[in-house]
C-alpha cells in the first residue's frame, strides 16, 4: 500500500486509509504516522483484519525483517486498547503472552514493544532466568498489558505459583509464540504445545494463538501443531513480498595436509587457514555471520581470524557466539553487530539464527555443509540490507583420495549435499517435522508438573488434558497406564485414598530441582572464570586440568586450577590455546535431501555458484560415482566387505542398520552408507531379500535390539517397553525402510 500523504489536525504526517489501516485504533494509527511509514508491509495488511477480530488461531508467515512482530502487535494492542476503553476497569490479568524460545530475543522485543505499546499506555513484562526475582515478583503481583516469557518460565508459574498464575491469565485475549518452526519436532515444542493447553484449561477457555515464522516448510502441518487436532481451522497467512535477489558462491577445497604421519596433530588444517584467510580478506570492513555449524568451530575460526587481524596490524573486527559462552559476552557480540560506526564479524552456531534484532547483515558465511534446508534459509534471511541483493558464501572442506579413502567420501559428499540443499532452498521446499515422535520424557515432565500444579489430579483426567485433548494424542490409554505403574515404582507418584494421582517422594525432589523446568538435557558442567567473571560453561566429559591450554570466546586462555567440588575452572590469559570439546550430535537428514544428492550425481550440469576448485570436486565425484556403477547398483563390494549406498533419509538408514544388525550382520553407518563387516555382496543380497519378504516387525520390537535407547532427559524412568516404543518413533521408520530395500532387491544386478 502506498499512502499519500495529508495534514493531520496536530500536524503529523499520515499513512494513506487502506481498510487494514482504518481497522487500527487511533492511538495505534498516530505511532504509524511518528514512524514516518509510507506503507505497511504486505503481511502487515494481510494480517490486520484478521488478528484485530480475535477468534481464530493465525500463523503469519514472512522473511526475516519483514515486519512479522507489527503484524501482529499492531492489531492485538488496538483491539486491547479498544477493549480497556469500553471496560471502564482497571486491567486484571495480562492481556497478552508471548512466548519465545530465546531470552535475548525476548530481550530484543521487549525493548520493541515497550515502544510500541507506550503509544497505547499498556505496560510490557518479561519474565525468564536473568530478569531480577524483584521485576518477576512485581510483574505477577500486579499483572498486566503483555507478559514476554520463555516456555520454561510458563513451567516454573504453573509449577511454583500456580494459584497466582491462573488469576493472572484470566484477562489473557492472545497468546503469541515467535518463531514457531523451532519448536516443531522437538521435545521442547511438545512442552510448548502442553504448556498452551494447560494455560487456556486455567483460563477455562480457548485463547486465540498467533504463530510468527520466518521458515515454514509445510503449512497445513504448522497450523495442527499450533493447534492440534483443529489445524484446518487455523488461518494462515503468507507474505506475498517478492523473492529476494540471491547472489551465491559456494567453494570446495580438497584438504591435502588435514593431519601429520601419526594422525593426532592439534594444529589446524592448512585447509581451514585458507578458509579463514578467505572470510578475513572478503568480510572486514562490513557485518557478517559466519555460521560454523559447532562450537568447536566457532571458537577455532574466531581464534584464526584474531591471529590474522593481530599479523595485518589491523583492528579485530571478529566476534564468537554460542550457546556456552556467558550472557555478557555474546551481548557484547550482538552490540557490536548494532553499532554502525564500527563493522563486525560474528562467528556462530544456531544462536543467530533466529529473529535477535542484529539489523540487516551485509552477507552470510556457512563453513560446512548446513544442517538443514530450513536452518539454511533461516540463516540467509539475516542479509540483504534495503534493496541489496542478500549474499550466501559456503566453504566446503573434502579429504584427499587415498588408499583408505572410504567409498563415501570418493563421492564427495559434503559438497554434493551442500548443493542438494542450495537447490532444495531455490525450490522453496524445506524439511516436514517428525510428528510421530511419542516424546515420553516430555510427557513424565508434563504430568508431574500437572500434579504439582493442581497438588494432585485424576488419572482420567490427567489423559483428558495431556493426551485425549492435549498435544499427546498419539499415546494410547494403555500406554499412559504403563507410564503412570513406571512413574509409581521410581516413586514419581503415588496414588491417594481418593484415587488422586500426587507427588512422590522422589517427584518432589525432582520438581523442586531448577533443572526440571526444560524439557531437554542440561549437561554437568564446568563454570568458567577468568578475573572473577563468568565466561561461559564446557560439559565436564572435556578433560581439564591444571596446565591446559584452552580457546574460549575468541581469546587463548590456561587453566590456572580447578575446583572439582564446585566444578569451576579458573583461567589466565595464555599465549596459546587448543579448542576444547563441546558434545553433541548431528542433525539428523530427510530423505528428500539425499534423493536430490542421487539426482546431483545422476545430472551433467554445473551448478553456476561454484567456484573452479567446488567444480573439479564435482567432477571428481560424479567419476567415482560412475566408477562404482552407482546408478545401477546399490549393494558395492570393498575388500572383504560390502558397502550399501541407500540414498535416504537418516531414520531409513537407522532402522536397515538395526535390521541387518539383528540377523548378526557388523554393521556401521557412515552418512548415507552401510558397510557389513565381513561379508560378501551375494550374502548380503540373499538377507535383503528375505527381510523383504519377511512379515515386518513392529518397530518398538525392532528398537529391542539396540543397546542405548535413553536419548531425552526423562527416558530412564521409562520401562524397556515404553523406550523401545518412544525410541522408534523417534529414529526408526520400518515402512521406508521396507519399501527401500524392496526398491534395492527389485533394482539389484547381481
Amino acid at each position: 500500500m502506498i499512502l499519500p500523504t495529508s495534514n493531520c489536525s496536530d500536524g503529523e504526517e499520515a499513512a494513506s486509509r487502506t481498510a487494514s489501516f482504518e481497522l487500527l485504533h487511533e492511538d495505534i494509527q498516530r505511532w504509524v504516522w511518528n514512524q514516518e511509514w509510507d506503507t505497511l508491509r504486505s503481511i502487515q495488511e494481510q494480517a490486520i483484519p484478521t488478528v484485530v477480530e480475535g477468534d481464530s488461531d493465525v500463523i503469519l508467515s514472512a522473511p526475516t525483517a519483514s515486519g512479522k512482530t507489527e503484524a501482529a502487535f499492531l492489531p492485538i494492542l488496538s483491539r486491547i486498547t479498544a477493549q480497556r476503553e469500553t471496560s471502564h476497569s482497571p486491567s486484571s490479568g495480562f492481556d497478552v503472552v508471548y512466548v519465545s524460545p530465546l531470552k535475548a530475543l525476548i530481550n530484543d522485543q521487549y525493548e520493541r514493544l515497550q515502544h510500541l505499546c507506550d503509544a497505547c499506555d499498556i505496560p510490557v513484562h518479561r519474565r525468564h532466568g536473568d530478569v531480577s526475582s524483584s521485576k518477576k515478583r512485581k510483574a505477577l503481583d500486579d499483572p498486566d498489558g503483555l507478559l514476554l516469557i520463555t516456555p520454561e518460565s510458563v513451567e516454573a508459574l504453573l509449577l511454583r505459583r500456580p494459584a497466582m498464575f491462573h488469576q493472572a491469565l484470566q484477562n489473557v485475549s492472545y497468546i503469541v509464540v515467535d518463531e514457531v518452526h523451532s519448536f516443531i519436532g522437538t521435545p521442547r515444542g511438545k512442552q510448548l504445545q502442553s504448556l498452551l493447553h494447560r494455560m487456556e484449561k486455567a483460563k477455562d477457555e480457548q485463547i486465540p494463538r498467533i504463530a510468527l515464522s520466518a521458515t515454514i516448510g509445510d503449512p497445513d502441518m504448522t497450523a495442527e501443531f499450533l493447534r492440534p487436532g483443529s489445524g484446518g481451522e487455523v488461518e494462515i497467512i503468507e507474505s506475498d513480498d517478492s523473492r529476494q535477489e540471491l547472489k551465491l558462491l559456494v567453494k570446495g577445497y580438497e584438504n591435502r595436509n588435514d593431519r601429520d604421519e601419526d594422525g593426532d596433530s592439534d594444529d589446524p588444517s592448512g585447509t581451514v587457514v585458507d578458509i579463514a584467510e578467505h572470510i578475513f580478506t572478503h568480510l572486514r570492513g562490513q557485518d557478517n555471520l559466519v555460521f560454523a555449524n559447532s562450537r568447536s568451530n566457532v571458537e577455532l575460526y574466531t581464534d584464526l581470524l584474531k591471529r590474522l587481524s593481530e599479523e595485518r596490524g589491523v583492528p579485530n573486527e571478529f566476534h564468537a557466539h554460542h550457546g556456552s559462552l556467558s550472557k555478557e559476552i555474546r551481548e557484547a557480540s550482538e552490540r557490536t553487530l548494532k553499532t554502525e560506526s564500527s563493522p563486525a564479524t560474528v562467528v556462530c552456531t544456531t544462536t543467530l539464527e533466529l529473529g535477535i534484532d542484529i539489523g540487516w547483515m551485509d552477507s552470510i558465511s556457512q563453513v560446512g555443509s548446513p544442517p538443514s534446508v530450513s536452518s539454511l534459509r533461516q540463516r540467509l534471511g539475516r542479509s540483504g540490507r534495503n534493496d541489496a541483493p542478500a549474499i550466501l558464501r559456503v566453504y566446503i572442506q573434502e579429504p584427499e583420495i587415498g588408499e583408505s579413502t572410504s567409498l563415501q567420501d570418493t563421492l564427495r559428499p559434503e559438497l554434493v549435499q551442500t548443493i542438494a540443499m542450495v537447490d532444495l532452498l531455490l525450490e522453496n521446499w524445506y524439511e516436514p517435522p517428525n510428528l510421530d515422535a511419542l516424546e515420553l520424557s516430555t510427557l513424565i515432565q508434563q504430568l508431574l508438573s500437572l500434579i504439582a500444579e493442581y497438588g494432585g489430579i485424576k488419572a482420567d483426567t490427567a489423559y483428558h488434558t495431556l493426551c485425549k485433548r492435549g498435544p499427546f494424542a498419539n499415546i494410547s490409554t494403555t500406554q499412559f497406564t504403563s507410564l503412570l505403574q513406571a512413574l509409581g515404582n521410581e516413586e514419581l507418584i503415588s496414588q491417594a485414598g481418593d484415587g488422586d494421582l500426587i507427588m512422590g517422594l522422589a517427584g518432589e525432589k525432582l520438581t523442586r530441582h531448577y533443572d526440571f523446568y526444560a524439557a531437554f538435557w542440561s549437561p554437568d558442567e564446568y563454570r568458567l572464570v577468568a578475573d572473577e567473571k563468568t565466561i561461559g560453561t564446557l560439559p565436564v566429559t572435556s578433560p581439564l586440568m591444571e596446565g591446559r591450554l584452552l580457546i574460549f570466546g575468541g581469546q587463548r586462555w590456561e587453566v590456572e586450577s580447578v575446583d572439582e567440588a564446585k566444578q569451576i575452572v579458573f583461567l589466565r590469559q595464555a599465549p596459546g590455546g587448543q579448542v576444547p570439546l563441546f558434545g553433541g550430535e548431528g542433525p539428523i537428514l530427510h530423505t528428500r535431501v539425499r534423493e536430490k544428492m542421487y539426482s546431483v550425481y545422476t545430472e551433467t550440469d554445473i551448478p553456476r555458484y561454484l567456484d573452479s576448485e567446488g567444480i573439479g570436486l564435482l567432477e571428481e565425484g560424479r567419476i567415482h560415482f560412475d566408477r562404482l556403477n552407482l546408478a545401477e547398483r546399490t549393494i558395492v563390494p570393498q575388500g572383504n566387505h560390502t558397502v550399501l549406498f541407500l540414498w535416504t533419509g537418516d531414520r531409513i538408514v537407522n532402522t536397515i542398520h538395526v535390521l541387518l544388525t539383528q540377523i548378526g550382520f557388523q554393521v556401521s553407518k557412515t552418512g548415507m552408507t552401510l558397510q557389513i563387516r565381513d561379508c560378501h555382496p551375494e550374502k548380503v543380497f540373499e538377507e535383503l531379500q528375505q527381510i523383504a519378504v519377511t512379515e515386518p516387525s513392529e518397530s518398538a520390537q525392532l528398537a529391542e535390539c539396540v543397546e542405548n535407547k535413553i536419548v531425552d532427559k526423562h527416558d530412564r524412568y521409562l520401562t524397556n517397553e515404553l523406550l523401545n516404543a518412544n525410541y522408534a518413533s523417534k529414529l526408526l521408520d520400518v515402512p521406508g525402510a521396507l519399501d527401500r530395500i524392496s526398491s534395492i532387491v527389485e533394482e539389484s544386478h547381481l
